[in-house]
């Protein structure tokens, strides 16, 4: 391993544009000017954005209702927790596919078929029946995963003098994505005269609208050459390249159990759904502030190791006092904010790591991707290991041990992907 070179990967933009960024996507010289019209890239840019707006309702808006649906059913808690869980294992098993899709068809007809997908996967959750929400589930989680995968490298393709802007809205509405689904789904369904399954098919309709708006623009799109003649050797036998993804992996593991648990926690704990929706809404949105703010940050150091244990130690912490702390009195919006800090600051640092960790762009982003297929099948244990333990034990005391040993694992790893060094692999022509 050797030191990394101040210039070799000093662009913040970059840490964010990099995001599953892979060699199948070409580089942005490869296709100036595509929209060289300002109205015609304007409107990419609120696709682009209102797209990534719908690629997290599939998670938040399940949790707020989860002692509805198991209240409703019979579902077990062991089977709600692989209903939750299953989303996120597709997020990783699915990620690897979303490059071949785009040689085959072109990145965007990929997107258009993929917000075609999580329509359908949305929709079909109205059905009330335990077997097609699985399947819904699993149909929404792998439309998502081609959406993680493809999103970040076309902001920066085609938006290469302005990617900081734009990955900062695509930051903000995936949020905005998460937080309005936590927020809304409860009372939804309250006007939807209590009926849950409406409540989350509702989610489907931003989808639709998107893929209405985004179908023209996709469809008149000319394919590009989809490969940049280059691939990487020797990644996935480094050890910090496993470092950088057992960190993405498990403070991966902590968000999707906000995600997917969070709301009935609170809600096991007196608070009615429309609070405890509230509180992942603002752990969400504390989320955007840290994303924007943690990169500048991370690249003035000379290294992130204690960047990334304090954040990991502080998502923990919130997440623990919301289980079995005090959350009367104004104490859970603290941690609810704590928290959102924390994790968005985790998301932040773990995609820092890949840049930082990386020689060039090529390794980056095979880094990215080896981080996202293995690292998100590892965070899906997370919400899995929740609803088993809620199972086995009645309550939810054993799940904060689980969230102390995450975050201890999300530090020891994060230290390790805070070194700086680089990963041993290189880049050759394909």
């Amino acid at each position: 391993m050797t030191t990394p070179s101040p210039s070799s990967l000093s662009n913040p933009a970059l840490v964010q544009a990099i995001d599953a960024e892979i060699d199948s996507v070409p580089p942005a010289e490869a296709s100036l000017p595509v929209h060289p019209n300002r109205v015609s890239q304007l409107l990419l840019g609120a696709s682009l954005v209102l797209i990534a707006f719908n690629l997290r309702p599939v998670f938040s808006s399940l949790s707020v209702l989860l002692p509805e649906i198991m209240s409703a059913t019979g579902l077990s808690s062991a089977s709600a927790s692989l209903l939750t869980t299953l989303p996120v294992l597709c997020l990783g098993l699915f990620a690897p596919l979303a490059p071949m899709l785009a040689r085959r068809f072109g990145a965007e007809r990929t997107l258009l078929g993929m917000l075609v997908l999580l329509a359908a996967g949305t929709a079909l959750r109205g059905m009330g029946s335990i077997p097609l929400l699985f399947i819904a589930s699993g149909l929404a989680g792998a439309s998502i995963a081609v959406g993680n995968v493809l999103l970040p490298g076309l902001v920066k393709r085609d938006f290469p003098t302005r990617t900081a802007l734009m990955m900062g809205l695509y930051t903000m509405s995936l949020c905005a994505g998460a937080a309005g689904a936590a927020g809304l789904t409860v009372p939804i369904e309250k006007m939807l005269n209590n009926s849950w399954p409406l409540a989350l098919a509702a989610w489907s309709l931003p989808a639709i609208v998107i893929a209405l708006m985004w179908a023209p623009q996709a469809l008149a799109s000319k394919r590009h050459a989809q490969h940049s003649g280059y691939t990487v050797q020797g990644l996935w036998r480094d050890r910090l390249a496993w470092q950088v993804t057992f960190f993405m992996g498990l403070q991966s593991a902590l968000a999707y159990c906000v995600f997917g648990w969070l709301a009935p926690i609170l809600r096991s704990r007196g608070m009615d759904g429309v609070q405890a929706g509230l509180a992942v809404s603002v752990s969400v949105m504390f989320q955007v502030a840290t994303c924007l703010l943690v990169p500048p940050v991370a690249f003035k150091c000379k290294d992130q190791r204690m960047i990334n244990v304090f954040l990991a130690v502080i998502a923990v912490v919130a997440l623990v006092a919301m289980t079995v702390g005090p959350i009367s009195g104004g104490w859970v919006w603290l941690w609810a904010g704590l928290q959102g800090v924390g994790q968005g600051g985790l998301f932040a640092a773990a995609m820092t790591v890949i840049v930082l960790r990386s020689p060039d762009a090529h390794v980056a982003a095979h880094l990215s991707s080896m981080s996202q297929a293995v690292g998100y099948t590892l965070a899906a244990t997370g919400p899995l290991m929740v609803g088993l333990l809620h199972g086995w034990t009645g309550s939810h005391h054993a799940t904060a041990v689980l969230f102390i040993l995450l975050g201890i694992g999300a530090a020891s790893f994060g230290i390790g992907a805070g070194r700086a060094t680089l990963v041993n692999a290189k880049t050759v022509a394909a």
